[in-house]
């Protein structure tokens, strides 16, 4: 696993809001991941959060957005295999260093398939559906097959978390609906971010990002993690929480719950929560 960030690729992860590390894993290593994405989306049996809540049918619906990627949410609550590879201090230590932050606690991870044929993935921002709020969130995207504009890869619009605010929209049919919030930014050119399977990327929470089609017979899978900086308070938003735990919540609370959101890397512990070292 590549650990250490270039300056350049910090440098290009600030000024531009993400970054593409290739050749992020191992063959070994991505293999691993593949075997044990696989195992917890289908131990899942359909469910899109823990404990069977939020459950779809995503291979029989005609609804627009259940074709545009299957979605399982939290895995690494639910499978010890899974767990180990996200809480690994090596990736939160990145994910802090790229952010420029001092800790870093998962926020959800995400598998997200996208299925033969996938519609697109409408252009959107990550941070304003969060429970919390921050500037300094941030995202792994790894490929663990090659995605590509053909299949649904990524894309980008540089340089906009410097201007985006916590407006934002659904991903919906409308490709484009972002663009009636921030207007200028319709007319700026995207960065697609193909990459080889073991690849990924990182990207800001408030970076304008979408993903393309899958215009082919065979699945695109990704795994994700969306990580908070230690030290994030509830925002009053809903967002993953169960109803219990947000009628224990009061907006300005620390999100440190360690069953929710735990600490992965922090500079002042030296060491995460439970992954390889």
């Amino acid at each position: 696993m590549r650990t250490e960030p270039t300056p350049e690729e910090i440098a290009a992860y600030r000024d531009d809001g993400f970054v593409v590390l290739h050749g992020f894993l191992e063959p070994a290593e991505l293999e691993e991941w593949r075997a044990a994405v696989e195992e917890a989306v289908a131990a899942r049996q359909g469910a899109g959060l823990p404990g069977g809540r939020w459950r779809r049918d995503e291979e029989h619906s005609d609804d627009y957005y259940e074709r545009v990627f299957v979605q399982r949410v939290n895995l690494w609550m639910d499978s010890p295999r899974l767990r180990g590879l996200l809480l690994d201090e090596r990736i939160g230590r990145l994910a802090a260093d790229l952010a420029g932050v001092g800790g870093v606690r998962i926020w959800h991870d995400q598998a997200l398939i996208k299925p033969p044929w996938a519609n697109p993935t409408a252009w959107h921002l990550d941070a304003p559906y969060w429970s919390f709020s921050s500037r300094d969130a941030i995202s792994l995207w790894l490929a663990l097959d090659d995605a590509t504009v053909r299949n649904g890869c990524m894309y980008f619009l540089p340089g906009t978390h410097r201007r985006a605010t916590y407006d934002n929209v659904s991903i919906g049919r409308n490709l484009g609906a972002l663009f009636g919030v921030y207007p200028d930014w319709a007319s700026e050119e995207p960065r697609a971010a193909e990459m080889r399977a073991g690849s990924c990327s990182f990207h800001n929470g408030l970076v304008a990002h979408a993903a393309g089609p899958n215009m082919t017979p065979r699945p695109r899978r990704a795994m994700t993690c969306g990580f908070m900086p230690d030290g994030a308070t509830f925002n009053g938003k809903q967002n993953i929480l169960s109803d219990a735990q947000v009628a224990r919540l009061t907006v300005g609370d620390p999100l440190t719950d360690e069953r929710q959101n735990p600490l992965v890397f922090s500079r002042g512990s030296g060491a995460g929560q439970g992954g390889p070292h």
